[in-house]
């Protein structure tokens, strides 16, 4: 017998006898999103971890665009470019895309530190930051990423 997976989000408990014994089946509610290119599965709602275990959950593309926002902004500051352009020429880049990624580097360091270690909100991405402007006093950061849920 195969099982069969329910998306019910409640538990559901079968019962068959078979030489006397029971056998029981459990209904884990798990949620699975891509995340990035690949994909994983997301803690029920409601249920928070607690404050001895942090999940972690690496975001490769958004490791892969702060390296390159801190590389160029290495290149611009010991100017071996002029901007953000040059840098798109020579990345094959959109122009637009380079300068979304140098706005990483305003990021408060512990906002930089949280992703690095893989403790960012679940809804925070390259997409997310393209879309949407971060502010650039990190007071105003701290209370945007505070709205995000965990």
């Amino acid at each position: 017998m195969r099982p069969k997976i329910q998306a019910t989000g409640a538990p559901i408990t079968r019962t068959c006898r078979d030489g006397g014994q029971v056998k029981l089946s459990t209904f884990i509610p798990l949620k699975i999103r891509k995340r990035g290119g690949s994909k994983v599965v997301v803690r029920p709602e409601g249920e928070s971890l607690p404050a001895t275990h942090q999940a972690t959950q690496h975001d490769r593309p958004m490791l892969v665009a702060l390296s390159c926002a801190f590389y160029w902004r290495q290149l611009l500051d010991e100017r071996l470019v002029e901007s953000g352009s040059d840098i798109a020429k020579r990345e094959g880049l959109h122009p637009s895309t380079v300068n979304e990624r140098l706005r990483l580097t305003l990021l408060e360091p512990a906002i930089v530190q949280s992703i690095l270690a893989g403790q960012q909100p679940r809804c925070m991405s390259v997409l997310w930051f393209q879309r949407n402007p971060m502010p650039t006093d990190w007071i105003g950061q701290r209370q945007v990423v505070a709205g995000f849920d965990r």
